[in-house]
């Protein structure tokens, strides 16, 4: 698990983030496009060390680059004076790699956070990669596309599951159960608006299949995540941590945030 775990977040760090980041509109966020990669890489290098004041170090690059796009939040929303539910999303998406940033340092400095073990340290920060950054982002983009009530839906309940699943870790099971039901939700409402109205618009077959794979993947990888929160919960029979990460987290990884950023990219750049 750990060198699947690494593998995923690295492509987060380096691919999903970066791409995610081009999307989002403002010339304020021109320096940290650029800028980016310095901080990923030492990140990315931190997470094959072991535990020493150097990975801690290189942890705490990435860290300072994830704070540094969390600040462009409440300057976006000074610009905007927007709540709008695709802005809210947005805004998710700005704030939440700095949860994975935090959650690295004390992951490779080999200190629990919040009382929070190590290896959940270490999961924390893929998920707020694509359960925070990447599912945030892509909710605010087809709540823009297929405006109705199922996209604000969508752009709302996302960034809120986000919200309770952390704090889901610091109150209870119970709690986090809530939070992956609400998060489910606004998955699968994302995956219903990309597969009925966003993937018919796509301009050629590449961009079609790349939306209609993203949006498949969710069905089945947010079916995982509500059987192991209701695993947890409960004491049902659930899949591992290491089972999640290869199908849950790969399929998420790969399937639905590399697949959704690559297209709406070719979306963004093909002229309708």
């Amino acid at each position: 698990m750990f060198v699947l775990v690494n593998l995923i977040v690295m492509l987060g760090m380096l691919v999903v983030v970066p791409a995610g980041v081009r999307l989002i509109d403002g010339a304020e966020l021109t320096s940290i496009r650029r800028t980016w990669l310095l901080f990923a890489v030492p990140g990315g290098v931190a997470l094959w060390l072991p535990r020493s004041t150097a990975a801690t170090a290189l942890a705490a690059v990435y860290a300072l680059g994830t704070l540094a796009l969390a600040l462009h939040a409440p300057r976006r929303l000074i610009r905007t004076r927007s709540l709008a539910p695709a802005e809210i999303a947005v805004l998710t998406a700005l704030v939440t790699p700095a949860v994975a940033g935090l959650a690295l340092v004390a992951e490779r400095s080999g200190h629990s956070l919040f009382g929070f073990s190590l290896p959940i340290l270490a999961l924390t920060v893929p998920h707020f990669h694509f359960a925070g950054f990447a599912a945030a982002l892509v909710a605010g983009l087809v709540c823009r596309a297929a405006a109705g009530p199922a996209g604000r839906f969508a752009a709302l309940s996302v960034p809120l599951g986000t919200l309770l699943v952390l704090g889901g870790y610091f109150l209870d099971d119970w709690a986090e159960l809530l939070g992956a039901l609400v998060l489910t939700a606004g998955m699968w409402a994302v995956a219903l608006l990309t597969w009925r109205d966003v993937r018919t618009g796509g301009r050629d077959r590449f961009t079609r299949t790349l939306l209609a794979v993203s949006a498949a993947v969710l069905v089945a990888t947010m079916l995982l995540a509500l059987s192991w929160a209701l695993g947890e919960a409960t004491g049902l029979p659930h899949p591992t941590l290491t089972w999640m990460a290869a199908t849950h987290g790969l399929g998420n990884a790969l399937g639905f945030a590399l697949c959704s950023v690559l297209a709406w990219r070719r979306l963004k750049e093909t002229p309708a």
